[in-house]
């Protein structure tokens, strides 16, 4: 317990300092969003709204201790501000539109290429010499030296556009209203396949890799020549001492891979047209979207912190020495 509680301290420090830095970094810049978003809309705006737009995104004359104060008052109330892209939007709507989708897409290929990954690690390691041991690292690694975006665009001409096995763009069909039918989840499914399989690609083999060389360790360690010598069954010895103990690197990965789902497979979310967090930051970039920048650099931040806390709790369970300490 003492462990967690030193953890979660640590964890509230990092939050709080990201938290002081998206507020401070803006402010710091030259300009700011609402004098952009005046020259953007120039000839459409009175002169004297640029004082209420600096007011709506927080950039006023105050002293900054004291906007500071106030952007930390309206954080915790959920208030992000106003997106200049989706004027009179606010930020918190705008991310979570894109957020399930997000979710949706790199959250299933993440635990899709952990889950698969780390079990053919174990048994790839466990028959070490054969033919999966001796030719899928390999070939995953090879496949892994790819870019995500360049996986995606490959997939989206052979099944997409030679074969029309897949559709070319968008998170669900155009003609579809969203709703919890059969042919509007059959349909998010079949969008979903190929943006997915190409991060699965991508990302198994390091996976597979990290758990084979955990394996390796492990297997040489005394208590499973012990395991093995008082007759247990392979499978026992395999999972429940070799894989349970190697498992640990890899843990520690996915809690950081599972943070930055929130994030949003950025390309491959452009080479689909996915409306995720990815897509949402290019189109916040390219219209100088500060406050949905900010936004959603606070989500991925966040996102990270809590899920290296879940590691942490995760490493009590798995590990009886994180117990001790």
């Amino acid at each position: 317990m003492r462990y967690l509680l030193r953890q979660l301290g640590l964890y509230l420090i990092a939050a709080w300092a990201s938290l002081t830095l998206n507020f401070l970094i803006p402010r710091m810049m030259p300009g700011d969003p609402a004098s952009a978003m005046f020259a953007r809309f120039r000839g459409q705006l009175q002169p004297e709204a640029i004082d209420a737009l600096r007011k709506a995104f927080g950039f006023t004359g105050e002293p900054l201790i004291q906007q500071y104060f106030t952007y930390l008052n309206h954080t915790f109330r959920g208030d992000l501000g106003l997106s200049v892209a989706h004027f009179p939007a606010k930020v918190t709507d705008v991310i979570a539109t894109g957020l399930g989708w997000t979710i949706l897409l790199s959250g299933t290929a993440v635990v899709i290429s952990f889950t698969v990954g780390s079990l053919l690690g174990v048994v790839a390691t466990w028959r070490r010499g054969g033919w999966l041991d001796s030719s899928l690292p390999p070939l995953l690694a090879f496949l892994g030296a790819f870019p995500y975006f360049w996986l995606a665009m490959v997939g989206l001409y052979i099944f997409g556009f030679v074969l029309g096995a897949f559709p070319l763009r968008h998170a669900y069909s155009d003609t579809l209203t969203p709703a919890w039918t059969a042919e509007f989840l059959g349909s998010v499914l079949m969008h979903l396949v190929l943006p997915a399989m190409a991060i699965v690609i991508a990302t198994i083999g390091g996976w597979m890799i990290g758990m084979r060389s955990a394996m390796v360790t492990v297997l040489a360690e005394d208590y499973i020549t012990m395991a093995q010598a008082k007759g247990l069954s392979q499978w026992r010895v395999m999972f429940s001492y070799a894989a349970r103990n190697a498992l640990l690197p890899n843990v520690t990965g996915f809690g950081m891979a599972l943070g930055f789902v929130l994030g949003g497979s950025l390309l491959t979310e452009i080479v689909f047209s996915y409306p995720g967090q990815g897509y949402l930051l290019i189109q916040a970039v390219r219209n100088q979207d500060y406050p949905l920048m900010q936004g959603i650099f606070l989500t991925i931040t966040l996102a990270v912190l809590a899920a290296n806390f879940l590691v942490d709790v995760m490493y009590v369970f798995l590990d009886p020495r994180a117990r001790a300490r």
